[in-house]
């Protein structure tokens, strides 16, 4: 540390004084939904489809089914999968490309990713994606134009605080947060999509 920081900083905690403490935030505001899980999943498609992301409700059984059908209405035959998307999740007849690098060029050469998440937020329909299984690098959902995500209904939390709460403790890794597409609106407010992410995010739901 130079002479000149190590004095700066040595007036400050002077003139803070050593009693001075930061004070104390509020916590009060809603930690829980109070919601079953069967309320948690109607409120979070509800939610998330006022963002224009279209859901696929499945059961374990038929997931590859159903990967392979959204795939279809989307016209989408080649994507990019995280490495440690289990294979169950990749049905025949489409390419998967495994993620092993990709530079940006041949990841927007891709019709779309096929992924996971951490979690999923009912009350703000938010996915939450922590670089964690079946996720992969966060450019592997940015660049694609589509994004199919995974997501089991036993995921699905209520409040943000709680999300926040769950990974604190299994993950130090940044947290991304997607509420719907990427959209942005000009000073004129026309809605463009597309601009800061996928054009089109599918969720595939789970079951038991």
């Amino acid at each position: 540390m130079s002479d000149a920081r190590a004095e700066i900083l040595g007036r400050i905690r002077s003139a803070l004084g050593t009693e001075r403490r930061a004070p104390e935030v509020p916590r009060d505001y809603l930690h829980t939904s109070g919601l079953s899980q069967r309320e948690l999943v109607e409120l979070f498609i509800e939610r998330v489809t006022d963002y224009r992301a279209a859901v696929y409700r499945t059961a374990q059984a038929q997931l590859t089914e159903t990967v392979s059908e959204v795939c279809r209405l989307r016209g989408a035959a080649r994507l990019v999968v995280p490495p440690d998307v289990p294979e169950d999740w990749m049905p025949g007849g489409l390419e998967f490309v495994r993620d092993a690098g990709l530079s940006y060029g041949e990841l927007e050469g891709l019709d779309g990713v096929l992924s996971g998440c951490a979690l999923a937020v009912a009350q703000t329909g938010t996915i939450v994606l922590d670089g964690g299984a079946a996720q992969g690098r966060r450019v592997l959902t940015l660049l694609p134009d589509l994004h199919l995500c995974v997501i089991f209904e036993a995921q699905i939390v209520g409040t943000v605080p709680e999300a926040v709460a769950a990974l604190a403790h299994t993950s130090t890794r940044p947290l991304t947060l997607i509420s719907g597409p990427s959209a942005t609106s000009d000073i004129e407010l026309n809605r463009v999509e597309g601009v800061h992410g996928p054009r089109t995010l599918d969720i595939i739901l789970v079951g038991p």
